[in-house]
């Protein structure tokens, strides 16, 4: 484009169907269109996203010289690029291509008011054509990427994009703030609707993610801090003090002796004895201990919280292993990557916040994961399904379903389906039956979605095998304090009548929310939330794997209610989105980045602490101070620009007078036409 040419701009609408054609006028405010100010030429077309529709904003650009193009249509999120690429094919930078978003912010919430829809677009279309007569070319800039990625979590989703990224050839760094790798798969029975055993899937996944070259397993670990962007983030990793050395970290440490082999002669002398977490606190652990014997890696940790320093470990552990170290202290790691995968899992909400249920109050309520190691045939009752209250096997069992999930009552506010608390509680229900003869199960349930592959022939299977179905949400568990049984009580909302089932065991299928250091990592990463509090993806359809945040993907239940098989799906398509740009070994970076006009910088630094992604600093140029711009950090938001007193700071592509022009138009042109 000429310098001080005079704008030209081409104007195009969608009817996207009938999305946007069914709720307001696309004719009328193609009209208006084309009577605004520099705009020589306005179409509309039934799916501008489609090809013949691309191809009338290539062609119009070639036809009538245009500087600029305006699309009248659905959400940038989903659309822009495409409109952009069609611009930039038509000759002119694609940053030349501004949008309107007549769909979701018009013709979908005013869909019963036919004009109104239809003036407030003729409104977002002049605002679009203001701001397109002021656009400027740009150039997005490339960044270099580390050949090297993370996942954050390593349960099942996690070492499955850490497996993947390592089998493309990528180093990976698998953290885990536990001691061990495996997460809340390691905790389950069996898995359905195969009713396989859980470890025997996950032990060989647990042994390949330790074992894989490309895999530098970091467990015991936190993320401390993040600083950097896609391509380069610098990551300090908080080693927690384990107490013990393996043998690798004894040659680092130059120490002599083997290391921790895991033979658990310490644990055999520990005198500290403390409920297990890994077994819901139902089997006792000691002060040093590893989870379970199939843990990754095979070594000893001490937690210096319940430890007395009393040596014993120390002395039977001897000098050739010289294993234990009972004054070790955390370090900090730092490493660098090119994207980084969160995989952090979930919790259980406090179901004793639901005191009607009587979690922790009645011996014999206890939740879906308890009910796991008690039926397990590692847990700790060797698979013997018992009642905690006397140690009897429970002959009536009572699963109450959606206990917490879909529920906005009693102060837990979880809306959402928990999505696989219906088809565990089935294979709850197949285990007594299977393990106990003559054992009943009482499913208390509002729906059963058993959505998945053959989930719905295993619903079948359990109802074929004996298992009572009582639909309707409980209202309350009451305990008689002699026999310790429970009384569930609930309406049967298909016979439209009251029950009252006597159960020897009620297990609550618990609702799910992320966990309590979720937030925590969010902020760091700088990755959105839902309002349930799950990781936000970029978007739910075309973009699931990714975030708002370049180089941060999602893999796992962090993201929201997923089982296994979803899960390791969507840790795939995770795996294969971070390795593009590694693989790429650089990527582009939209320009919206801000600029410092250095004549007008005081140097004052005002700027520098209000910006949320560190992306402004102050340097010595020409004897005086000015402030630079970190383009790769910033995200463009504006509070800089917003904030400095000289205004000194511009933004590309939300310029003041782009943004001033958007305004006026609005507030000074309401019935259009005229400048």
């Amino acid at each position: 484009m000429a310098e001080n040419q005079e704008p030209r701009i081409g104007v195009f609408i969608c009817h996207c169907g009938t999305n946007i054609a069914g709720s307001l006028d696309v004719n009328a405010v193609m009209e208006y269109a084309r009577s605004l100010p520099n705009v020589v030429v306005a179409d509309e077309y039934q799916y501008m996203c489609s090809t013949p529709g691309q191809n009338k904003i290539i062609d119009a650009e070639k036809d009538y010289d245009l500087t600029g193009v305006v699309v009248a249509a659905c959400s940038p999120r989903l659309h822009e690029p495409t409109f952009r690429t069609a611009t930039a094919e038509g000759g002119l930078n694609k940053f030349r291509f501004e949008m309107a978003n007549i769909r979701d912010q018009n013709s979908w919430v005013h869909m019963h008011d036919w004009e109104g829809a239809t003036e407030k677009a003729k409104d977002q279309v002049r605002i679009a054509v203001a701001k397109a007569r002021l656009l400027e070319d740009l150039q997005p800039k490339s960044v270099p990427v580390e050949h090297a990625a993370m996942v954050v979590g390593a349960g099942v989703g996690g070492m499955q994009a850490a497996l993947d990224l390592a089998n493309a050839g990528i180093k990976t760094y698998l953290v885990e703030k536990d001691p061990t790798i495996g997460g809340r798969m390691s905790q389950l029975d069996k898995t359905f609707p195969t009713l396989d055993c859980s470890q025997c899937i996950l032990t060989p996944k647990m042994v390949d993610a330790g074992r894989h070259p490309n895999i530098i397993l970091e467990t015991y670990t936190e993320v401390e801090n993040v600083e950097g962007y896609i391509g380069n983030f610098d990551i300090t990793l908080r080693k927690k003090a384990r107490g013990t050395r393996d043998g690798a970290e004894m040659v680092a440490a130059g120490l002599e002796g083997s290391g921790c082999n895991g033979c658990g002669d310490c644990a055999s002398v520990c005198p500290v004895i403390k409920p297990n977490p890994f077994e819901m606190g139902m089997a006792p652990r000691k002060a040093i201990y590893i989870y379970h014997p199939q843990v990754m890696p095979l070594q000893y940790t001490i937690d210096f919280d319940a430890c007395v320093k009393c040596g014993l470990c120390k002395d039977i552990c001897g000098t050739e292993k010289n294993a234990i170290d009972l004054e070790m202290t955390d370090s900090l790691e730092k490493v660098k990557v090119g994207c980084v995968i969160l995989a952090t899992g979930y919790d259980l909400i406090p179901i004793e916040d639901k005191t009607e249920w009587g979690y922790r109050r009645y011996e014999n309520v206890i939740t879906g994961l308890e009910f796991e190691r008690l039926i397990c045939a590692s847990g700790p009752t060797g698979g013997h399904l018992i009642r905690p209250s006397d140690g009897e096997t429970p002959m009536k069992v009572g699963f109450v379903l959606c206990a917490g999930s879909r529920d906005n009552t009693g102060g837990v506010g979880k809306p959402y389906c928990s999505r696989f608390c219906c088809m565990y509680s089935l294979k709850h229900a197949h285990q007594i039956m299977e393990k106990i003869p003559g054992a009943v199960p009482y499913l208390f349930y509002m729906d059963i979605r058993s959505f998945g592959k053959m989930y719905e022939e295993f619903y079948y299977r359990i109802q074929n095998e004996g298992a009572k179905f009582i639909r309707g949400r409980v209202a309350a568990i009451e305990e008689d304090p002699i026999t310790k049984n429970l009384y569930v009580q609930t309406e049967d909302t298909l016979l439209g009548r009251p029950v009252n089932v006597e159960c020897n065991l009620v297990v609550l299928a618990a609702a799910i929310q992320p966990k309590p250091d979720a937030e925590r990592i969010r902020q760091m990463f700088g990755v959105s939330k839902s309002q349930d509090g799950w990781y936000l993806e970029a978007h739910p359809k075309l973009n699931p794997c990714g975030t708002t945040t370049a180089g941060i993907f999602l893999a796992g239940v962090c993201q929201g209610p997923k089982d296994i098989p979803d899960t390791v799906a969507q840790a795939e398509g995770a795996a294969s989105a971070a390795s593009i740009p590694i693989h790429q070994g650089e990527v582009q970076l939209e320009p919206y980045f801000a600029q410092c006009v250095e004549d007008l910088c005081a140097g004052c630094g005002m700027c520098v602490p209000q910006c949320p992604y560190g992306a402004l600093s102050l340097i010595q140029k020409d004897d005086r101070q000015v402030m630079t711009v970190t383009e790769a950090k910033c995200k463009g938001c504006g509070t800089c620009g917003g904030f400095c007193p000289g205004g000194a700071i511009r933004m590309q592509h939300f310029t003041s007078p782009q943004i001033c022009a958007q305004i006026d138009s609005f507030l000074l042109n309401p019935l259009g036409g005229e400048e």
